[in-house]
């Protein structure tokens, strides 16, 4: 397994409750039961020490807690709260960031043992543990999601570094604009750098599906899972350090020690949804569908223009320069028009070659109209940056270097209400308006401020079903 280069896509929210159920049963077993080796790769079903130490301290803040809200609860019957976010771009990672926020102002924050994501979650997550005193300055964090965000500068001196390793891809390019374009923060820390800090916040817990396993291996080794001390398949009891988190591994040896990446690349790698073309059939218009049937030459058209178009959008997010953003809007008018342009021919019967032929034909223009546009901006640092993504970016999108994901069910489709917010805030779009922002902090904030009862009735439940497991072993 080479860490560094494998592709991950988001998960399903089941992922969760079986990685909850798994850190109760280790954590009910981890006394006496650590597993040690000098060797990289740790198998054990066991938590590492590292986790066993912050859990077992951050126990006595959630103790603390749960009595400052009025339940009684002793010291052995501290229930296993997690927070579990879901995927779902930046509707989740807004959305998980106005949950905690309400958590704590109803002094509900304290009593959670873990943090867990998917996603979008997680790129809230990664920008939320920037600060490690971030459980007492939520309002910071809302903040930041209101602000101005990265300038195009320090975004594309990330890119321009990354672009230069071996294993760049288009990983790389979504973290540098989710980070910059939707989380507003460059954060160039490393995940291993919490593991040294103390119990203020939850125990994070990052999760993606592993590309291959999912699609062609077995039941197990699917779900991989990240955390500050540990990443691993919790399936398969396999771990190796987050440190290594980057490095090249060969039969269970380390083969080559590299730098560990940081939080911005881990960003893309966790969140890179986009990816999936699976995906990308939903976005397919019915003027290049054949008698209901997507072909490949549809789904490569469509690819390059998405790819084009979201990266116009995001980059548009990280620049504030007037002449800059109406090089852009000229961009935006340049590609709306190829796909009209696109849209007659393609009604026109074809056969499956012919269509392929007709794909490659557009996708051609379409790249060379993108490169007469570059060529005509004036000298400066926006074409220099935007030189580096026509030479670095563009082949990427073209060879389609990442994972693949599965969307979300939802219950209630048939709802016309339901099924127009679904619309509006739908995982892949463009960076929200400052009013989609607002309206999604606002609705986290009012479903934990409504069934903040339900919650402490719950916790009531679990520290009672923790008292009473408790007693029947004792017996």
């Amino acid at each position: 397994m080479q860490t560094g280069n494998t592709s991950f896509s988001v998960a399903v929210i089941c992922f969760w409750l079986c990685i909850a159920v798994a850190r109760a049963k280790a954590m009910d077993n981890m006394e006496g039961n650590t597993a040690t080796s000098e060797k990289p790769i740790r198998r054990s079903r066991s938590l590492c020490t590292g986790e066993q130490e912050y859990v077992h301290k951050r126990k006595q803040v959630v103790l603390e807690s749960i009595i400052s809200l009025g339940i009684n609860c002793t010291a052995d019957s501290v229930p296993h709260i997690t927070l579990l976010g879901s995927g779902g771009g930046q509707r989740a990672a807004v959305g998980l960031v106005g949950s905690l926020y309400q958590m704590e102002k109803e002094g509900l924050l304290d009593s959670l043992l873990y943090l867990g994501g998917v996603s979008g979650s997680t790129w809230s997550m990664s920008s939320i543990y920037s600060d490690p005193q971030w459980s007492g300055s939520i309002d910071t964090v809302v903040s930041r999601l209101s602000g101005p965000g990265v300038e195009l500068e320090a975004a594309m001196a990330w890119l321009g570094e990354r672009a230069n390793e071996d294993h760049f891809s288009l990983t790389d390019i979504w973290g540098v604009l989710t980070s910059a374009g939707i989380m507003k923060q460059m954060d160039l820390r490393h995940l291993s750098d919490e593991a040294s800090r103390n119990v203020t916040n939850p125990y994070p817990i990052y999760g993606a599906i592993e590309k291959h396993c999912f699609s062609y291996g077995p039941i197990e080794g699917k779900w991989f899972e990240v955390s500050p001390h540990e990443a691993g398949f919790t399936e398969l009891g396999f771990f190796i350090e987050t440190s290594l988190l980057g490095s090249k591994f060969e039969s269970g040896e380390l083969l080559e020690q590299m730098p560990e990446m940081d939080m911005v690349k881990l960003q893309g790698v966790l969140g890179s949804a986009l990816a999936d073309e699976e995906t990308i059939r939903e976005f397919i218009p019915p003027w290049l569908n054949v008698s209901g049937q997507i072909d490949g030459a549809a789904e490569e058209s469509l690819r390059v223009y998405n790819a084009l178009d979201k990266l116009v959008a995001l980059t548009r997010s990280t620049i504030k320069d007037p002449t800059a953003m109406s090089d852009l809007d000229k961009l935006q008018k340049i590609l709306e028009d190829k796909a009209k342009h696109n849209k007659s021919a393609w009604l026109e019967p074809k056969s499956s070659e012919e269509r392929k032929s007709l794909s490659q034909q557009w996708i051609m223009e379409l790249l060379a109209a993108v490169e007469t546009w570059s060529e005509s901006l004036e000298d400066g640092a926006f074409k220099t940056h935007v030189s580096l993504l026509m030479k670095k970016v563009l082949p990427k999108m073209m060879t389609w270097e990442w994972g693949t994901t599965r969307n979300f069910l939802y219950q209630y489709q048939d709802a016309e209400e339901v099924k127009a917010k679904m619309e509006e805030f739908s995982t892949f779009q463009r960076p929200f308006s400052q009013e989609k922002i607002e309206f999604v902090l606002e609705t986290a904030k009012a479903n934990i401020k409504n069934n903040k009862e339900t919650l402490l009735a719950e916790i009531h439940k679990a520290i009672l079903h923790r008292r009473n497991k408790r007693k029947s072993v004792l017996r």
